[in-house]
């Protein structure tokens, strides 16, 4: 962030910096995962990151969000905030999640890791994962044809018309228009898959994903039930694309501290670009307000500031 303004820190400086940092926002962090878990519909995802101080070969960077990738985003008609959180753990056990969802029973769209069925959270498939089993069979092909992929894919592709159909309609006539159109489709596709299973034979790639579709079933026609909800996990794969590309670049952390203090930098920029904001005129505009005795940390929340034009 520091190098587009022609700024060149040396990595002490940047880290120290980071940890200070992460140590002021901590309060506001803290308020933004209080209001997510007060929220209908969340998303997670995880990566891995390499902590030098850490025993352990990897650990882990886990994601929270809910809401859009920017305002002009957002499901007409929804009051959902647009929030992005990062967690660091060590862990991946299914505790992690328990622990910090803290009780939350709402819905989470996530992939199929067994470890998000220990939370009372009510799991929402990802067509987005199915889509790749049989894209993924369809490469392991190569050049032999098989109908039963090509299927598979082009009926999902529908599935995705119908998104693009109620992409700017309300909540209501989300659910209503996903009735009427997706849920036919959705009849098809399982009858499909039960069939299809017993005509392929032996351990495949395509036997893989028609077994995965049947396993997580109830998951992936789950999106069907409230306007919402998305077909997929997308949201929650867009958010933790900057930590990802973002770790290419600095490749592990120091200590647990500093990968704790880089979840909540990562929490504090990413929530503003969520709500167009410039992630350095927001963080400036923190940094001045927490010099305040008492700063007033609902009107910094990323949604109740100003900031010019923004993004």
């Amino acid at each position: 962030m520091f190098a587009q303004y022609g700024i060149e820190l040396c990595r002490q400086t940047m880290s120290k910096w980071m940890i200070k940092s992460g140590n002021i926002f901590e309060i506001l962090y803290d308020m933004m995962r209080r209001i997510l878990l007060e929220q209908p519909v969340i998303f997670s995802d995880d990566t891995t990151v390499k902590v030098v101080g850490d025993n352990k070969a990897k650990s882990y960077m886990w994601l929270y969000g809910c809401g859009a990738d920017s305002p002009a985003g957002k499901i007409v008609d929804s009051d959902i905030p647009n929030i992005v959180l990062f967690d660091y753990n060590s862990g991946r056990g299914g505790q992690v999640i328990v622990d910090y969802l803290d009780g939350y029973d709402g819905y989470m769209h996530a992939d199929g890791y067994p470890g998000y069925h220990k939370t009372q959270a009510t799991i929402v498939g990802c067509w987005a994962h199915a889509r790749r089993k049989f894209t993924d069979a369809q490469k392991a092909m190569g050049k032999n044809k098989s109908g039963k992929i090509n299927w598979a894919i082009n009926h999902i592709k529908k599935l995705y018309r119908v998104e693009t159909l109620i992409k700017d309609k309300n909540i209501d006539e989300r659910y209503h228009i996903r009735q009427e159109q997706s849920l036919p489709l959705l009849n098809e596709f399982k009858t499909w898959l039960i069939q299809s299973k017993s005509q392929v034979l032996g351990q495949t790639d395509l036997s893989d994903a028609i077994q995965y579709c049947l396993n997580q079933w109830e998951k992936l026609e789950r999106y069907t039930l409230d306007g919402r909800l998305s077909i997929d996990n997308n949201r929650a794969e867009r958010s933790i694309k900057p930590f990802v590309n973002g770790r290419k670049a600095w490749l592990l952390s120091q200590t647990a501290k500093g990968a704790k203090a880089s979840a909540i930098l990562y929490s504090t920029v990413e929530s503003a670009k969520a709500n167009g904001l410039v992630p350095y005129d927001y963080i400036t505009h923190l940094l001045e307000a927490f010099t305040q005795p008492e700063p007033d940390i609902e009107q910094l929340l990323p949604w109740n500031v100003k900031l010019g034009d923004g993004l």
